[in-house]
């Protein structure tokens, strides 16, 4: 039976590595793969927190942290860089049992994820009109 710490581990790497095959679509310039690679790394990044949240309570919805944060037009390839550091780092402290800096460092990182996606979609209205119908479910 897998560890409640063996599944945080393996949301935050399914997430880095949706993540990098969201790089790689995004140096390709496939814009379908970008979206749903970034969609699957946020629902991983976001399972990730939800796992750290109940392992550990240290992820408070007053941590001052939280209120840092400055996502203000952010493209999509510099926040997926960011997230992509950001779970790098969590995968670390995960490692040096620092539940606290990995909620944290992951918390940050599915912001970007948002962001990016948000930059994504907006990118994608632009392109095909803002009546298109929204993209194919993933």
């Amino acid at each position: 039976m897998e560890t409640m710490r063996e599944r945080i581990e393996g949301a935050i790497d399914s997430a880095m590595k949706n993540l990098e095959t969201s790089m790689k679509a995004l140096a390709e310039g496939n814009e379908e793969a970008l979206r749903k690679g970034v969609w699957k790394a946020s629902a991983d990044a976001e399972y990730a927190l939800f796992l750290l949240s109940l392992a550990h309570e240290g992820g408070s919805k007053d941590s001052p942290w939280k209120s840092e944060t400055s996502l203000k037009k952010l493209e999509a390839g510099p926040a997926l860089a960011l997230a992509q550091d950001l779970l790098a780092e969590a995968k670390e402290k995960m490692g040096a049992s620092d539940l606290d800096e990995a909620y944290r460092r992951t918390w940050l990182a599915q912001g970007y994820l948002l962001k990016a996606q948000t930059a994504l979609e907006k990118r994608r209205r632009e392109d095909v009109g803002p009546d298109a119908p929204p993209p194919k479910a993933v």
